[in-house]
């Protein structure tokens, strides 16, 4: 009993003394990163979060299967501390049982049923970790450039926990050690039966044998959790504790101090080294699982790009890691940091094709199962590249300066501005010092809505069927400017913020208090991102709008279209602000609409690489992203792939006119609506659908 004693304590001092340098080391490391504000705001959102993602495991339940087999593990790891417990208190006696509920047959059941479902959920992965490997699979698996050793270990120790327990306890039944007399601990009596014929002698050194190994195994367990990438089943409910709602998507997490009058050598804008990094950011690359579910989903992977994000936030690691000491010495002032010349993060640790490859559509922050925020570190980086180095793709630096010296990315000046507005027939109150009192909402034309002739269809549809509700509105003309989003999604901070603070206070002076977005990049901006600037309106999108307009009877739509549409899902509509079901219902509300949905939509849509700024770069490299998307919308047979954004109308249509498809037409949902009121058409080719967004006859 001495020696057993002896052993089992000896183990576990040693091991958590181990496990607890390295947890220590973590903290001072992550808690050197740069403040990360509001993280601790919206306590009963942070608990919500832990009981529906941890406890309940909704994102990963999404993947029956392995969400199941993932959710069996985390709550059979839990559920089994009541094990833990018996088996230290079985090093001081052998019989020992936990007060009131340790002789309980229902307590014996529960957990031999977890410690079986425990190793079902282990042969589950070790299923789909054979059928995705990626020295066979390559690119298209998601373990691909993973620690797959790491992994398999992880998944042998876990397996070596519950049969040293299943082992030690069918030993205690044999030896009438087991508190639970009741045959409901069903999987230790069976283990039991298989022991008690090579007689007591054995089974009783075989009880101590597993008691200490089982012990063993916990414990060393633990401190291959510190030191490797399965962190996560500690920190993931911290970080997802941390996490913005809801997904961290929607607008960035930062709006940095751009005052350019108090510049000084020291003053870094964006993220140039790991330090610049926030606390919250380095707690995301040390809680990162290497599952890859935002590597399967980034469009810019998928289209052979070289950005993944599961690589690149294992590299953002890696590069915490080798720098540790001199973050941690710098942290605590000790001057140590400051020796020898820093690598910028790139080139050296992260390639630029990685970072300008970005759309940033959200779909890895969408899917990362632990909250981890890539688009806020990809761009943070970007910051840094553009604003203090001066490094970024040739055609980004054209539209920068058209946004500069133009007010739009295309450099064609406010005065066309106006220019679509000759295509409806009523007037549009144009705002010169205050909008008129029986305005409702001011209309966000957006750049692609004023220049883009594809653009222009779109708002002209939105202002009809506005003004056909009843809905009164008014836009700013040459007043308008760009929302800033390209300038910030490149990078540019100095410049969204010069633009936005300008488009807010024209807005303020004019006395605007709602307003109507049709891009989703406008919207999302203004909505989102001018609040930290002291813009706060009211923002709808025109698909929020119009089908709130049909439901309260102001809008009926014809019955003079039928055919076949197929929606695809902006990423800053959908899901960056979870506006999935209005467009759709504004679609099924027109009678001779049948919608047949992609593979890929909703929450899971593709996005059609006209986001990040990329509409305005060059993509050499792989498959067009807008290519890969149009495919799959072709693939449903609809004959128009309808819309809610003039950028994925663009992308969208161009890919379709590359395919030779003229007998499918691209349209936004507004469009659709108009199309059933015009003269009945079925399945009009594009060439001969010129007139399409003429203004109809009123109802």
């Amino acid at each position: 009993m001495l020696i057993r004693i002896i052993l089992g304590l000896g183990v576990t001092v040693a091991c958590f003394a181990i496990a607890g340098k390295r947890f220590f080391w973590l903290s001072q490391l992550i808690r050197s990163g740069q403040p990360a504000p509001r993280r601790f705001q919206g306590f009963s959102k942070k608990i919500e979060a832990e009981v529906v993602e941890v406890a309940g495991q909704k994102k990963l339940l999404k993947w029956t299967v392995p969400g199941l087999a993932h959710f069996f593990v985390m709550w059979g790891f839990t559920i089994l501390l009541l094990t833990i417990i018996e088996a230290y208190g079985n090093l001081f006696q052998r019989d020992f049982h936990i007060p009131i509920i340790g002789t309980n047959a229902f307590v014996g059941f529960i957990e031999d049923f977890f410690a079986v479902m425990v190793l079902v959920s282990l042969t589950t992965f070790s299923i789909i970790r054979i059928k995705n490997d990626p020295k066979r699979k390559e690119r298209s698996s998601r373990f691909y450039g993973s620690h797959t050793g790491a992994a398999w270990l992880v998944l042998g120790m876990i397996a070596l926990v519950i049969i040293t327990l299943l082992a030690y306890r069918g030993a205690q039944v044999n030896t009438g050690n087991f508190p639970y007399e009741s045959h409901w601990a069903f999987a230790s009596y069976a283990v039991a039966s298989w022991i008690d014929p090579l007689g007591s002698t054995f089974n009783s050194a075989f009880e101590t044998i597993m008691l200490l190994a089982n012990v063993g195994v916990i414990t060393g367990f633990l401190v291959f959790v510190a030191y490797s990438k399965h962190l996560h089943i500690f920190l993931a409910p911290l970080n997802i504790g941390m996490s913005r709602r809801p997904r961290a998507l929607g607008g960035l997490d930062k709006t940095p101090d751009m005052d350019m009058e108090n510049v000084t050598e020291d003053t870094v804008f964006g993220v140039g080294k790991i330090e610049d990094f926030t606390w919250k950011q380095m707690l995301d690359f040390a809680t990162c699982t290497e599952c890859g579910r935002c590597q399967s989903v980034c469009p810019a992977w998928n289209t052979e790009k070289p950005l993944s994000p599961k690589l690149l936030i294992m590299g953002l690691r890696d590069n915490m890691f080798s720098q540790a000491n001199r973050l941690i010495a710098q942290k605590a002032d000790e001057g140590g940091g400051e020796a020898g010349e820093v690598e910028t993060l790139v080139p050296f640790t992260i390639d630029p094709d990685v970072l300008w490859s970005c759309t940033t559509c959200g779909s890895c922050v969408e899917q990362c199962p632990v909250d981890i925020e890539h688009v806020d570190a990809i761009i943070d980086m970007r910051r840094y590249e553009v604003l203090m180095e001066s490094r970024f793709p040739s055609e980004a630096g054209l539209f920068l300066r058209n946004l500069e010296n133009q007010g739009d990315p295309w450099g064609l000046g406010a005065s066309k501005r106006l220019e679509w507005t000759a295509n409806v027939d009523f007037e549009i109150p144009v705002v010169t010092d205050e909008i008129p009192e029986d305005v409702e909402y001011l209309y966000w034309v957006g750049c692609a809505g004023a220049f883009d002739d594809r653009g222009k269809k779109q708002v002209e549809s939105v202002a009809r069927t506005l003004n056909r509700a009843g809905v009164k509105f008014a836009i700013l003309g040459s007043k308008e400017n760009c929302s800033g989003d390209p300038a910030r999604r490149v990078g540019n901070e100095y410049l969204f913020q010069e633009i936005a603070k300008g488009n807010i206070e024209t807005m303020q002076s004019a006395g605007v208090k709602k307003v109507v977005a049709s891009c989703p990049h406008c919207f999302n901006t203004i909505k989102n991102e001018y609040p930290a600037l002291g813009g706060d309106f009211e923002v709808v999108h025109h698909a929020e709008l119009v089908e709130h307009l049909y439901r309260n009877g102001k809008l009926k739509p014809g019955t003079n279209y039928t055919g076949t549409v197929t929606y695809h899902d902006p990423c800053y509509l959908g899901r960056h602000n979870r506006i999935f079901d209005e467009p759709r219902s504004l679609l099924n509300a027109i009678p001779g609409v049948t919608q047949v949905e992609m593979g890929r939509c909703r929450e899971k849509g593709f996005c059609c690489g006209a986001g990040g700024a990329r509409m305005w770069m060059e993509e050499n490299i792989g498959k067009r992203v807008n290519m890969d998307r149009t495919a799959e919308a072709l693939g449903t047979g609809a004959d128009i792939v309808s819309t809610a954004c003039p950028f994925c109308m663009i992308m969208i249509d161009d890919a379709v006119k590359a395919n030779g498809r003229e007998d499918v037409r691209v349209m936004d949902i507004t469009q659709v609506f108009e199309q059933s009121l015009l003269e009945p058409v079925a399945a009009v080719p594009a060439a001969a659908a010129e007139s399409e967004n003429s203004a109809p006859e009123a109802e």
